[in-house]
């Protein structure tokens, strides 16, 4: 009779631990937040950057990033499909005045200057990261990714994914205005 009682609470065990499994991949999914994604340089000085110059494009250094008022890193890559959805977002906050540098991405040179002929060019200075050192050293996942810089070169906010539809409303302008 136990051996019995036995074999049936291990028949019971797979389902339980399926269904433990299953609420668990389900609220993991519910979570729409993509800056979830940890951030160990918020609240940190942006680090140096190992970039080169994107053609004949206004460049920018570390030293651009230290100068006062809020300003954006983005990085971001030609080849990037959420990029290239993002890029309307980006060209309204230029047009606002909202100061935007560019870090493009393990790209292509070539074809990061025609994604910029093609889409307009919303950033005030560019730089190329063709290896991805500095992606790595500003800790990015991916592409794209944007920082928000204070006055004193510190990273206030990092969102990971486009700028698009609400995003730009109720993340990054408060952010902006945080950051002032």
């Amino acid at each position: 009779m136990a051996e019995r009682r036995k074999i049936s609470i291990l028949m019971l065990l797979p389902p339980v631990i399926f269904a433990a499994l299953a609420a668990l991949f389900y609220l993991g999914m519910g979570r729409d937040d993509p800056d979830a994604l940890p951030s160990t340089r918020v609240g940190q000085v942006a680090p140096p950057m190992t970039v080169t110059t994107l053609g004949d494009l206004p460049g920018f250094d570390d030293s651009v990033l230290r100068q006062p008022g809020v300003k954006l890193v983005n990085f971001w890559a030609s080849w990037c499909a959420p990029c290239r959805a993002e890029h309307a977002s980006l060209e309204k906050m230029a047009q606002e005045g909202i100061r935007i540098y560019g870090i493009n991405y393990k790209d292509d040179p070539e074809k990061a200057q025609r994604f910029l002929a093609e889409l307009g060019n919303p950033f005030k200075a560019v730089m190329a990261d063709e290896a991805g050192r500095t992606g790595i050293d500003w800790g990015t996942y991916g592409v794209p990714e944007t920082f928000v810089i204070d006055g004193e070169g510190r990273i206030t906010y990092r969102f990971a994914g486009p700028i698009i539809g609400k995003v730009l409303e109720t993340r990054i302008r408060p952010a902006i205005e945080a950051a002032r």
